[in-house]
């Protein structure tokens, strides 16, 4: 049975996009927690989130040689080695996407950023078995 979910962008900045991503497997939920991108910068490599507005991807395990363990896109339009990985802020992603169990402003610098980022991508990766999974990317009426 395959893994699905959807990456929900609730909340879009000049500097960042936050949201929720959900995984299940059927009908059962396998996972939740949430994400730190950056901001729309019309798709441009390392300053840019990726498509979003409904836009389907495949994702696979990776052993990235700089992040480590991985989900890598797969068909990413005029983008590569699009990740989800860890990342606590959005200055550290260039065009990724890191995961957290909440949002804080750790860095108290009015930006909300994810907190336990590094234990949430190993909980996502035990809770998909490092299976491929098929992510809709879905944007809510503040990210449009």
């Amino acid at each position: 049975m395959n893994i699905h979910g959807v990456l929900y962008r609730i909340e879009d900045s000049e500097f960042q996009t936050l949201g929720t991503l959900i995984l299940f497997k059927g009908l059962e939920k396998i996972f939740e927690c949430k994400t730190i991108e950056l901001a729309w910068k019309h798709n441009k490599n390392n300053i840019s989130r990726i498509i979003g507005g409904g836009q389907k991807y495949k994702l696979s395990y990776y052993k990235s040689p700089s992040k480590g363990d991985t989900y890598l896109f797969d068909g990413t339009i005029n983008r590569d080695y699009v990740e989800i990985h860890s990342a606590n802020f959005a200055n550290q992603i260039l065009g990724c996407i890191a995961v957290g169990s909440n949002f804080s402003d750790i860095n108290r610098d009015g930006n909300l950023d994810v907190v336990n980022s590094k234990k949430t991508l190993e909980q996502l990766i035990t809770a998909t078995k490092k299976k491929d999974i098929y992510l809709t990317i879905i944007e809510s009426i503040e990210c449009i």
